[in-house]
Formats: structure tokens, sequence, C-alpha cells
């Protein structure tokens, strides 16, 4: 396995002991591959974030979200806008999976939390575009395919690259998938993390960006220079088409409007790689605090429930760092999508080669942008 930081690639901050989204205590992430070239050839897959564990599944976590361009899904988006909270887990896929993961989640919910599925269900599920290098119009990802990442997530189930419903995905028209990075913010004495699951789909060729030296024309082949990719003699699928889906995590103590702040900070992370937010490619993001875990729920009243809620959240005044590290994290993630991966051939021979290392340290070398 080799991140960004192998390449002696500069970056800020200081990262947790994993470097990951479930450096956020009680975080857990489960990845399933639907990966197949039995007659229809796959390359799909689902990830499921919890922000709580399996077993708090239903405990409310305080939350925002934030779309910088909206040509994508994050289902119950609606509903954590109307009360700044959600309860279940975070699920991502490919683009045309989306209901069935959405129904996966109800079934597993039903099965295992009937006094949940009770009341009523609002699964949050993302979705970014694998059809390039997935045979997207299958009926390939199941409603067991959910289940099993619900069931198998653990501290240690979040898998970089090619991974999870990152399985099929392009980034900056090179193999791109799933990535993750995290920082350390001290408050008030107390040590609180900011971990980041980025599913990359996003960016054109020509703008990626690393250390501030540009990376559009390494000599490696463009997917989106490929005959086979037109729709027709004179369509072209645009650069820089796809998505990208944000999760981000913290256990500082935040209210909905400081969640929904620090999403909106997650662009400015993509930014510093280059990035300039296609209209062809969704771009949305969704921040959770696992503080105050409940406070915020919206179950039917009950007589227990009759009373007044507080929240503690770190001061306005004071939220500077946690911005700083949803960027600097945000931008590791992605070179770490771009590092930590491998070329793949998936439907009609379609090819989606890995950053060259290489060439990438050659050229940064050549600036005088290695880490020492």
């Amino acid at each position: 396995m080799t991140r960004a930081r192998d390449l002696r690639i500069p970056l800020r901050g200081t990262p947790g002991p994993r470097n990951s989204l479930t450096d956020v205590p009680g975080v857990t992430v489960g990845m399933v591959d639907v990966i197949s070239d039995d007659g229809v050839t796959l390359r799909t897959g689902v990830t499921a974030v919890l922000p709580l564990g399996r077993e708090r599944i239903g405990t409310a976590v305080a939350a925002g979200v934030f779309s910088l361009n909206g040509n994508g899904e994050l289902t119950g988006s609606h509903w954590i806008r109307e009360t700044g909270a959600f309860a279940s887990p975070v699920l991502i896929t490919n683009t045309h999976a989306v209901g069935t993961v959405h129904r996966g989640v109800v079934e597993w919910t039903a099965r295992n939390r009937p006094d949940l599925a009770a009341e009523w269900l609002l699964p949050v599920v993302a979705e970014t575009w694998d059809g390039y290098l997935n045979t997207i119009n299958a009926d390939a990802v199941t409603h067991a395919h959910v289940a099993s990442v619900i069931d198998s997530a653990s501290a240690e189930g979040l898998l970089e690259g090619s991974h999870g419903g990152g399985t099929g995905m392009n980034c900056y028209a090179f193999k791109g998938g799933s990535g993750t990075a995290s920082r350390v913010v001290g408050f008030a004495g107390v040590d609180y993390t900011v971990g980041v699951l980025l599913q990359a789909n996003f960016g054109e060729r020509s703008e990626l960006t690393i250390a501030g030296i540009p990376m559009g024309d390494l000599a490696v082949p463009d997917p989106m220079d490929d005959p086979a990719w037109f729709l027709d003699d004179k369509t072209r699928i645009p650069g820089g088409a796809g998505s990208v889906i944000a999760v981000i995590a913290t256990d500082a103590p935040l209210t909905p409007q400081q969640c929904e702040a620090l999403a909106r900070r997650v662009p400015l992370g993509l930014a510093r790689t280059g990035t300039t937010g296609g209209h062809f490619s969704g771009d949305i993001f969704l921040a959770f605090s696992t503080a105050n875990a409940g406070e915020l729920g919206s179950g039917f009243p009950d007589a227990p429930s009759a009373r007044l809620r507080s929240l503690e959240f770190v001061p306005w005044n004071h939220i500077d760092p946690f911005f700083a590290a949803v960027v600097e994290a945000v931008e590791e993630a992605t070179l770490n999508v771009l590092v930590n991966n491998e070329r793949m051939t998936g439907r009609l021979g379609h090819v989606s080669h890995a950053l060259p290392h290489d060439l990438v340290v050659e050229r940064l070398a050549a600036h005088g942008r290695l880490e020492s």
C-alpha cells in the first residue's frame, strides 16, 4: 500500500493514527467490491459508514449537507436540513444502484431493528457514476451486498483505491475510487479528530495539480480520448464528468450549522488538487459529529423523551482550526485515491490507468516540492 505521504508529497496538518475516517472514535466502515467478467462486466460496489457503529444505528448524530453542484444524489438530505441530524448508516454506491441500496437499508433495518422500521426510515444513500468501467445498467448490486457492508463494518474496514462504492470510478482521468485522511485538532485541552472519506470520480485530466504543480500533461493515456468513449460521431463525454461524495466525521461537539459549515469547506480541499467543479459532476458533501449523540433524535414522542435537551459545541470563534482540518484532509484523501490505486480494465475493454508515481515524484523533485 502506497499513499501520498509515501511519495513525499508535502501535506499540512497532523493526521490521526490511521490517517483515516475511522480515526474518529466509534466510526466504522464496511465495503464490498462487485467485480465479475462472467457474461456481464461488473466493476462496482457498496460502501457503508456507520457514525456510531452497528449497535447504535438509530441514534441521531448532528449533521449538515452542502452541494457544490447538484448533478447527483444524496437521499435523506431534506430531513437532514430539516432536523440537523440523521440516525442511519450512510451508503455510497453507483448512480443506478441508489434504489436497490435504499431498499436494502430498509430491509436490513426491518430484520435487525424492527423498532426503527415500525416508525419511518429515510436512508442516506449517495452515488457517483461508474459507467466507463462498469456495466452500470446491469442489476449488479443486491440487497445482500447492503446487508454485508453494514454487518461487516469495522474500524479496519475502510480500504483505499478501487474498493467499495469506488471500485469502478475515475479521478482526473486516472483510476479513482475511495480515499481517506484525518487530522487531529486540539481545543480546550482535548484532542479531537476530523476524518474524511471521499468517493472520487471527478476532475478533468488537464486540471490535476499536486502540491501546486500541474500534472495534467503526464504521459499516460486519457480515457476521455478513447474513441469508444464517444456517444456518436458528434457527442463526446465531457472531461470531468462523474461526481464526488465526501463524508466528514468528527468527535468534536458541533451544532448542525457548524457541521454544514464543515461540509462547505470540502470544495476548498478539492480545489487544491485542481478541480473547478464541472456541470456534469455531482459534488455533494455530508458532515456529522458523533458528540451529543441522541440529543437531536426525532422518533415518535414518548414519556421518557419529554424533557429539554442540550448541546455542547465548540464556540464559533474557535471553529477555524476545524475548517482547516477539513480542507487539509480532503486534499490528502484525493491524493490517496490516486496514489493508492492500480490500473483497471472494464467493460468493452475500457482502461483506466493508475497515476504514475515515478513521473509525479520526478516532477515534484524538479520543482523542489518533495518533503525532505
